[in-house]
């Protein structure tokens, strides 16, 4: 039903792609990340919580939304999206046609997450699966024990006088954080200008956060030394990080469950907080949809395609794409990019 094209992935039966990666007539998406949602196609169409994230991405795009669990015919395919627990209005699209059901990921995660609705398992034949995080290495701990850590390190800075830096993704880590700190900000919140219009998004769609300002040109040195500072990742080493001279600078991402990659990338700190699902995560979900054949997209798919062949008898398969998934942040992924400095 699903076949990969030069522009995404595409579904002949109902004429339309999946976060196609190329300018379509009609494209449906998952989320609202730049490697699933890029510009200058005819026509999106989304989950309807999360158009708002949509909309601020793509603002001059034609969005038409459908709320999760609601069915709509597309040429000869039923199409409806259920929630993917990835960041605010993600989605895993379910296809039925001829009485086959297949159900696209996207990105997904299965840990409690207060800005977006709960991934939501849906039986299917064949599930497309990413595979950011595919490996056993990656495991991840309660969300509240990772905050809290966040909170320990920034209260230590706050007590040696240096600003906490928290270098995060604009879109969904950033407003996370935000949220697991609503009831717990003991000092003042400030956003390098790349994540407020998304913040503000969040905000309007009733999610409960943090107050945060914007980093003005006039807050330097002494004015941010409480303060806990998220930013882009694109923005370190920037002349905008001068404005936070002695600062303690952080990651936070799965990535950091490898203990190279923080030493390597020289963070005093790294938190361990994934918006994708870990490697017992992946193999719950995959059970649960019921699926006999799993085609495994981005990350670790050929590692994911083989263990499920060979333990569980599956019928497997990796499909190409070009979604990067949390491995993009370490590569200033084009959600950081920005021209502020």
């Amino acid at each position: 039903m699903i076949t990969a094209t030069a522009s995404g992935l595409y579904c002949e039966a109902g004429g339309f792609h999946i976060d196609p990666w190329q300018p379509v007539d009609r494209a449906i998406v998952t989320h609202a990340h730049s490697d699933h949602a890029s510009p200058g196609s005819r026509s999106y169409l989304c989950a309807a919580p999360g158009e708002a994230v949509l909309r601020r991405r793509l603002p001059d795009a034609h969005v038409e939304t459908l709320p999760y669990g609601t069915p709509a015919r597309i040429g000869d395919v039923t199409v409806s999206f259920h929630p993917a627990g990835h960041i605010l209005g993600s989605a895993q699209i379910r296809l039925e046609h001829r009485g086959e059901v297949w159900v696209v990921s996207g990105d997904y995660k299965r840990a409690p997450d207060p800005t977006c609705a709960p991934f939501e398992p849906v039986r299917c034949q064949t599930f497309i699966s990413e595979a950011t995080f595919a490996l056993p290495i990656y495991t991840w701990d309660p969300p509240d024990l990772v905050v809290n850590e966040i909170v320990e390190w920034w209260r230590e800075n706050r007590e040696a006088g240096h600003p906490s830096v928290l270098f995060c993704y604009v879109l969904g880590k950033a407003q996370r954080i935000l949220a697991a700190l609503h009831d717990r900000a003991d000092g003042p919140i400030h956003l390098h200008g790349a994540m407020c219009a998304l913040t503000d998004a969040y905000r309007e769609t009733g999610i409960a956060m943090a107050p945060a300002e914007r980093i003005t040109e006039s807050m330097r040195g002494k004015a941010l030394a409480r303060s806990l500072v998220l930013a882009p990742l694109s923005a370190r080493g920037t002349v905008w990080m001068r404005r936070l001279p002695n600062a303690s600078v952080a990651f936070a991402s799965g990535l950091m469950r490898v203990r190279g990659v923080r030493r390597q990338r020289a963070f005093d700190r790294g938190f361990v907080l994934s918006d994708h699902a870990d490697w017992p995560a992946l193999l719950t979900t995959i059970a649960e949809t019921g699926a006999s054949r799993v085609l495994v997209t981005h990350g670790w798919s050929d590692a994911l395609a083989r263990y499920l062949a060979e333990t569980r008898g599956l019928e497997t398969g990796t499909i190409r794409t070009q979604y990067e998934g949390e491995i993009g942040e370490l590569t200033e992924a084009s959600d950081d990019r920005t021209s502020e400095r």
